[in-house]
């Protein structure tokens, strides 16, 4: 049986995921802040786009200022090739410095850089000791540190990785947890309390035995700690209230707090007829334009084919720059009316209301796909009269046999809980039962996992802090 060679001419269909779909698809996911910063980059690169409404007497740019455009954005490392420009986390290829249209950080934000822990406790450690087997260890044990400090490994298993001794290693942590901040290279709570407590001089035998019993103070079980620490009651509140004075989480001081400020995207308000209206805030909307008419004056004058090239390349992005930002619009604007079509008890009632809602219950109602609508979800809020929240939020199964959502029903058990009296503590399966008969069913160790998620103690410690306040 002989081999032969022969071409095939096929006809068939297939998906492809164009560059413009697929950026389209990251500018959805953005939040209206990096949307802003994007935006703001796409404006100054390309002098096609005006943002705002472009009047009349809105004075027209020159042929000299579209050049000086056309240069700064070779400058600055773009490439003139049609397309939509790339998002950050989408390097142009072959490029050899950033990207144009990438979100670069303002320059306050690189002047504003504070040492990270590993890097403050690493020029300690230069400076503690010159022993070069001792600094090796010391700077595997700083590179082990969580956030808060801790050294969560066993240092035994840390001896036998780096093939030393585990007296080393402990000598090396002895060494770290003298630097600052106080308490870091501890191994637990009480090992961070004892360090900062013994650089303060208050670690005497009470305190030692306080600090062996601390489930003993997360219990608020005072008789018993007056019994093993050996004090009073005026000499135990006073040693409790310095406890409390310590910093459980030294390492904590060196992550950069981020201040998030929850700005909605889109706005539910009461309509005269009792039914909701859905809108997007103007606030969040980035407002560009493509000027046509300053297109056609420049492309009247230019000569040159990189000058026609760069003036293309402006048209083919702004044009898509103009139509995914109002697509983009279009489907948040739909996403949201749907959560607000079936959370509408919450808008008008507050969390009680809420309902179990799912992304694909979105995407089927209003025929899109459920990576869609969690694009859509991503990084977006909804402001109301309730106040304003995540996207996010509104989503949830149902808990227990009930349509009820589980953030509903945790917010239930809370208010239960807020209005018992000393006298009637109610325990985890007397908060099911009342529950049940609200139509609510859950069972007993659902209500548990939801009080301990809210950091409510049990019945029996809520009936030991009420006796104490009688």
């Amino acid at each position: 049986m002989s081999a032969m060679q022969r071409l095939e001419l096929r006809q068939g269909q297939s998906l492809t995921m164009t560059p413009q779909l697929v950026q389209s698809i990251k500018l959805l996911q953005l939040s209206h802040a990096e949307l802003a910063a994007y935006v703001a980059a796409e404006l100054e690169r390309n002098p096609l786009l005006q943002e705002g409404e472009i009047r009349a007497d809105t004075p027209s740019l020159s042929l000299a200022d579209f050049l000086r455009a056309r240069q700064k954005a070779q400058a600055a490392g773009a490439r003139i090739v049609p397309g939509p420009p790339p998002l950050r986390g989408q390097p142009a290829s072959g490029t050899p410095g950033p990207a144009h249209g990438e979100i670069r950080p303002e320059l306050e934000e690189t002047l504003a850089r504070t040492a990270s822990l590993t890097e403050h406790l690493q020029a300690q450690l230069d400076l503690a000791t010159f022993d070069s087997h001792l600094r090796a260890i010391g700077e595997h044990l700083i590179h082990s540190l969580d956030e808060a400090g801790y050294l969560r490994e066993d240092p035994d298993e840390i001896a036998a990785h780096l093939g030393v001794a585990a007296a080393e290693v402990e000598a090396a942590l002895r060494l770290i947890q003298t630097f600052e901040p106080s308490g870091v290279g501890a191994r637990d709570l009480a090992e961070c309390l004892k360090i900062q407590l013994k650089e303060r001089g208050r670690l005497d035998p009470a305190m030692q035995a306080l600090l062996q019993h601390l489930h003993l103070v997360a219990r608020q079980d005072f008789p018993a700690l007056r019994r093993v620490c050996g004090v009073d009651g005026q000499d135990l509140a006073d040693m409790l209230a310095e406890i409390r004075r310590l910093e459980p989480k030294p390492g904590l001081a060196f992550t950069p707090a981020r201040i998030d400020v929850l700005v909605p995207d889109v706005l539910v308000r009461p309509a005269p007829d009792g039914s909701l209206r859905v809108e997007l805030n103007p606030d969040t909307l980035p407002r560009i334009l493509f000027d046509r008419a300053y297109y056609t004056e420049v492309a009247k004058v230019l000569r040159k084919d990189e000058d026609k090239s760069f003036l293309s390349e402006c048209v083919q992005t702004g044009s898509w720059l103009t139509r995914s930002l109002e697509q983009r619009a279009r489907t948040i604007l739909k996403v949201a009316t749907e959560i607000a079509r079936q959370q509408e008890d919450f808008f008008r009632e507050g969390i009680a209301g809420l309902r179990p809602m799912t992304l694909k219950s979105v995407a089927d109602a209003i025929d899109m796909h459920e990576s869609t609508v969690s694009r859509v979800a991503a990084n977006k809020a909804i402001g109301s009269e309730r106040g304003t929240y995540p996207m996010k939020f509104f989503f949830g199964a149902a808990t227990g046999e009930g349509e009820h959502a589980a953030k509903a029903v945790r917010h239930r058990i809370a208010q239960l809980i807020g209005a018992e009296t000393p006298e009637d503590v109610l325990s985890d399966e007397a908060i099911a039962q009342r529950l049940k008969r609200e139509g609510i069913h859950v069972a007993r160790r659902t209500v548990a996992k939801y009080r301990e998620a809210l950091r409510i103690p049990s019945s029996a410690v809520r009936r030991r802090r009420h006796s104490r306040e009688a």
